[in-house]
């Protein structure tokens, strides 16, 4: 595709943007897309001609472009938002595409596969990529999931700990519990809920960095007795729990799994037992069409990814004999948390650098925060904190979600 005709489609493109505004900076040439009074606007300096076919690409090329220095703005979160906020019509038309090749979805490998192998090399593609790295930009506890802001002006680490504390309450948990936690990261959740709540806890990960980094912060807290720190794929695992807690996991199951994901929880899950599960979750209306698609989050960040959809977890925990008993959507909590993710990275950057992250890194993860925020903020992706049921405990899950409801409404900190 020559630039002039790659040029052409994406003016033809941008021409019908609405809420924002986008102005292409080409060499001193000077073009303007949407309202010139709107309220958000990003300004685009091409920097390489292949930036107009490779923004025709989808996220995939316009993420990658961007890591590559072909373009670059002085506002991408603008920028993305207002992409988000102009999808609508590719929306559609992939959904009539999804209807004729649907079918074909199994037998096409446009996603790779998360089998035991595969799961492995595609969570070690990120979480294994330093623990330097990470943190660098996460709280002291290491939690990389939406956090919880309970008050205004709440720092990380305080809407991190009121996260923790919101899971374990709701959960209802005490001494006389055994926890399992499918998906360790780097151990905070556990820690906390042996150290706060006297809870026997069994963890696991498939991440070597992550179960290391987890096993020597249990010993230096003095619990090794109560936290046991498994390096297994979560479809090996054995045993009844009295609860099960699984934050931001399931995300890296691949749509493939998901049912088989929930039949083991189920499984694992004591009679009378409750399963709390924290999801980024994609709008139902685009889960079919999105679930084998191709993009720039699980090419690039994080491979054999898929989000699930609010209907879907409803449908799947219900025919796994674990019905929903208790919703929260903490979506507006996502945007403060990968806000203070981007600014400690860039904060961090002159650390980060001579251990050999270099630029294209920089430039990938900044897209891949801020395009995160921007999808939150606008609606294309949310989260929701589940608390499901083993039909014995669905009473007691009620009193708590019951309990949930009555306290004062959630504060956005930022």
């Amino acid at each position: 595709m020559t630039v002039a005709i790659a040029r052409r489609g994406l003016f033809r493109l941008l021409s019908r943007i609405r809420g924002g505004r986008i102005e292409i900076d080409d060499d001193g040439r000077r073009f303007g897309f949407g309202p010139p009074d709107a309220g958000l606007r990003a300004t685009v300096r091409v920097g390489d001609p292949r930036a107009y076919s490779w923004a025709l690409r989808g996220s995939t090329g316009l993420g990658e472009g961007y890591a590559d220095g072909l373009w670059t703005t002085d506002d991408l979160l603008a920028l993305t938002r207002i992409a988000c906020r102009n999808l609508a019509p590719l929306d559609r038309w992939r959904g009539r595409v999804h209807a004729v090749i649907g079918p074909l979805e199994r037998t096409i490998p446009l996603v790779p596969r998360n089998t035991r192998a595969g799961a492995a090399r595609h969570i070690a593609a990120h979480y294994d990529l330093g623990n330097a790295l990470f943190e660098s930009f996460l709280d002291p506890r290491m939690i990389y999931s939406c956090a919880y802001f309970d008050e205004p002006g709440a720092s990380l680490e305080r809407a991190q700990l009121a996260k923790l504390e919101r899971i374990c309450s709701r959960l209802e948990l005490g001494p006389d519990d055994h926890l399992l936690e499918i998906g360790t990261g780097w151990g905070g959740l556990a820690i906390h809920a042996a150290g706060e709540h006297g809870a026997r806890v069994t963890t696991t990960t498939i991440s070597r960095e992550q179960h290391a980094f987890a096993t020597e912060r249990v010993r230096a807290a003095g619990l090794g007795d109560r936290v046991e720190v498994l390096l297994r794929d979560y479809r090996d695992l054995r045993g009844r729990y009295d609860k099960l807690v699984s934050i931001e996991m399931i995300e890296a199951v691949g749509w493939q799994y998901f049912r088989t994901f929930f039949a083991k929880c189920a499984e694992l899950l004591r009679a009378g037992g409750a399963m709390l599960m924290q999801a980024i979750v994609i709008d139902d209306r685009l889960y079919e069409a999105e679930k084998a698609a191709r993009t720039f989050a699980n090419k690039n960040i994080f491979p054999g990814g898929c989000l699930p959809s609010r209907r879907l977890i409803a449908e799947l925990a219900a025919a796994s004999g674990t019905p929903v008993a208790w919703w929260d959507d903490i979506t507006a909590h996502y945007p403060p948390t990968l806000a203070a993710w981007r600014e400690r990275f860039e904060r961090a950057w002159p650390r980060l650098e001579p251990l050999g992250y270099d630029q294209r890194f920089r430039r990938l993860w900044n897209f891949y925060l801020a395009s995160s925020e921007a999808g939150f903020r606008e609606g294309r992706i949310g989260d929701v904190q589940t608390l499901l049921a083993k039909p014995a405990g669905a009473a007691r899950s009620r009193r708590a979600a019951t309990r949930a409801v009555d306290e004062p409404g959630s504060v956005i900190g930022a």
